[in-house]
């Protein structure tokens, strides 16, 4: 409640609103977002009703917010998209947004910590642009997000929950459609080439983590919003590292992808984001081959007649209780 409070409140003073500004669609959408998160803290929503809210608030900023996907930009060879294909396709990419942040809020600071730093990328950029009102909107959401943290560090005293997680999911959304829209566009200040793949990393944590945990849930015939451990920040705490470790270990990993991305924005985006995905695959694979070798030591020994036997070893039980971890999504 306190970051969605501190963000509207620093935005109606510092922004102004005017009759050609789309800053109130986006703030409609928001309390939207703050109410359905609210009611689900509270009362737990099922996750039919949470995407019901979430088409609704993701409809008013389509249709009023000038957030809209009207092109591929090469991908796949595709250029411009028909207009139900666009509004489909943008529809789906802030649903799958929002619910990454919201997905990924596991561990005390790792969604605030994220969120810091794709509103500051964000904000930066559209300031540099001379798009003030965008900049100005991410780098208070980059504020809010930062105040919150400063009590969010273990042992927590506050918690996000989904009242802010899918606040921040939401505002990610609206900056990346627009981030890629500007910079693509010929007449842009400060154009970007590969525009699409650069805001494909600057999300690359939460977006690869959450797909690839739907991806693994429907091929198990499970819903994708049923709780599971499969996510990235639980497999390094199993590997023992602390939260907060693992929240500034991930941060440091999407700045990686992104500084790797801006460096190869001159290639084909056709081979670009292939690149970008098998990087991001190759780098889980290593990390999950490693956990299983620690989690399923085997002892070699040999037994009776000098036969060699294989056994799994005994888990080792730590001298101080692990930290508590959330289980849910």
């Amino acid at each position: 409640m306190g970051i969605f409070a501190g963000f509207i409140i620093a935005c109606l003073t510092i922004i102004p609103l005017g009759k050609e500004s789309s800053i109130q669609y986006y703030f409609a959408a928001a309390l939207i977002i703050f109410f359905l998160g609210l009611k689900d803290d509270i009362l737990v929503l099922t996750p039919l009703k949470k995407i019901i809210g979430q088409v609704i608030a993701a409809s008013i900023i389509i249709a009023k917010g000038d957030i809209v996907i009207h092109s591929m930009y090469g991908f796949l060879g595709v250029y411009e998209l028909p207009q139900l294909i666009s509004l489909s396709v943008t529809l789906l990419t802030i649903i799958v947004i929002i619910n990454s942040f919201n997905l990924i809020d596991g561990i005390d600071g790792l969604a605030a910590g994220l969120g810091i730093f794709t509103t500051l990328t964000f904000g930066i950029y559209f300031y540099m642009a001379g798009q003030i009102e965008m900049a100005a909107m991410a780098l208070i959401m980059t504020g809010s997000l930062a105040a919150f943290l400063i009590f969010n560090r273990a042992p927590a005293r506050i918690f996000m929950g989904d009242t802010g997680s899918l606040l921040v999911g939401l505002m990610n959304a609206i900056l990346v459609i627009k981030f890629i829209n500007i910079a693509a566009s010929p007449a842009a200040v400060i154009p970007i080439e590969s525009s699409a793949a650069i805001g494909v990393s600057i999300l690359m944590i939460p977006l690869f983590d959450t797909l690839r945990v739907f991806a693994i849930r429907i091929f198990n015939r499970r819903s994708p919003f049923s709780p599971d451990r499969n996510h990235i920040h639980h497999i390094l705490l199993d590997k023992g590292l602390a939260p907060q470790t693992v929240s500034l270990l991930l941060v440091a990993v999407n700045v990686l992808f992104l500084v790797f991305t801006y460096n190869l924005r001159h290639l084909n985006i056709n081979l670009l984001i292939p690149i970008l995905v098998a990087t991001a695959f190759g780098g889980f694979s290593i990390l999950y081959f490693y956990k299983r070798r620690h989690t399923l030591m085997v002892v070699a020994g040999k037994g009776d007649g000098g036969v060699l036997q294989l056994t799994k070893s005994k888990p080792i039980v730590p001298l101080t209780p692990a930290p508590k971890t959330a289980e849910q999504n």
